[in-house]
């Protein structure tokens, strides 16, 4: 008597376990997401990754907060979805699968079902075989999801170039960097949505950019809404309103100050019917720290300097004053 209802608990805890892997493996999958770290608006280039720069030498995600609505999924997303569909054994018909072996076990281990030694070590088997056939199934829908997503898949040409790679190095010496005629190269072009054309930027336009890199970090430190609609994009102020918002609600504020540039470029620069678009790279300097807002100590970061590589987007009507739209980390 006591062997067997040390088999039964054996088959119980063989049971449970193939029901709960197969649920924590919806959860595990559930869980994936990206990051938020880039939000604002390129253009019809919202979605394309910028070429890289001397000062931003690795490939830079698309945004991923935007209000641009999607046109039409890139790669990159459709890859992720196919990976992310579920197989036959996937999403709720796995969780259902799980559900009722567990149901099913319990009841034939509570009630009448089982019936002396063969009966439990046929159920043992049943279940060992069970759970080697759903691993086999889950395997293979989940290769071939793969391999379907992968198919098609052409990554970036630019950063992948070693000529382009080599021609942007030599080029950029300090200071900013004009773009390369063409951006991120005829499959970059390909993938925009609306007509656009390369254009020449002014020493003026890269000193505004500089400049504008620390009246939007001082505006922000501030908290200054009226600064940050006159520096940037509506799409770019509601961003930010939702970070400060935030932090209000935490009792902390964010402090930015002594931004120093330390190297900046020019990744591309367009022309959309009539706006302006370009992205730079920046490489700075500045302290940024949190602190409370009743008794002004430091809650995170510290007073030393640190360096932050990121990629600002502006925007203008042909002929107006540069806005920030976007800003991407590198």
């Amino acid at each position: 008597m006591t062997r067997l209802v040390g088999i039964r608990f054996f088959a119980l805890a063989a049971g449970l376990f193939i029901a709960f892997t197969l649920v924590s493996t919806d959860f595990a999958d559930a869980r994936r997401a990206g990051s938020f770290g880039s939000f604002g608006s390129r253009g019809s280039r919202t979605f394309s990754a910028p070429p890289v720069t001397r000062t931003a030498p690795k490939q830079t995600a698309p945004l991923e907060r935007t209000m641009t609505p999607s046109q039409a999924p890139n790669a990159a997303q459709q890859r992720g979805v196919a990976q992310n569909r579920p197989g036959l054994f996937g999403g709720m018909g796995g969780s259902l699968l799980g559900g009722l072996a567990l149901g099913g076990l319990v009841g034939m281990l509570l009630g009448n079902g089982l019936g002396g030694m063969a009966g439990a070590f046929g159920l043992v088997l049943q279940l060992l075989l069970i759970g080697l056939l759903v691993s086999f199934a889950m395997s293979f829908f989940r290769s071939r999801n793969a391999a379907a997503g992968g198919a098609g898949f052409a990554a970036p040409g630019f950063g992948r170039d070693p000529s382009r790679r080599e021609a942007a190095d030599a080029a950029g010496r300090g200071g900013f960097e004009m773009p390369s005629i063409g951006g991120g190269g005829a499959g970059g072009r390909a993938a925009h949505a609306m007509p656009t054309s390369q254009i020449s930027l002014a020493q003026d336009d890269l000193d505004t950019f500089e400049r504008r890199l620390a009246e939007v970090q001082d505006a922000y430190g501030r908290e200054d809404h009226a600064d940050l609609r006159r520096l940037s994009t509506p799409e770019m102020v509601s961003f930010f309103s939702e970070e400060l918002a935030d932090n209000a609600k935490r009792g902390v504020r964010n402090e930015v100050r002594d931004v120093r540039l330390v190297q900046a470029d020019v990744a591309e620069a367009w022309r959309e019917g009539d706006q302006d678009y370009a992205t730079a790279a920046f490489r700075y300097e500045s302290v940024d720290v949190m602190r409370d807002r009743d008794s002004d100590r430091i809650v995170e970061g510290d007073e030393r300097l640190s360096e932050t590589t990121e990629l600002w987007t502006f925007v203008r009507p042909v002929g107006g004053e540069w806005k920030l739209s976007a800003i991407q980390e590198a």
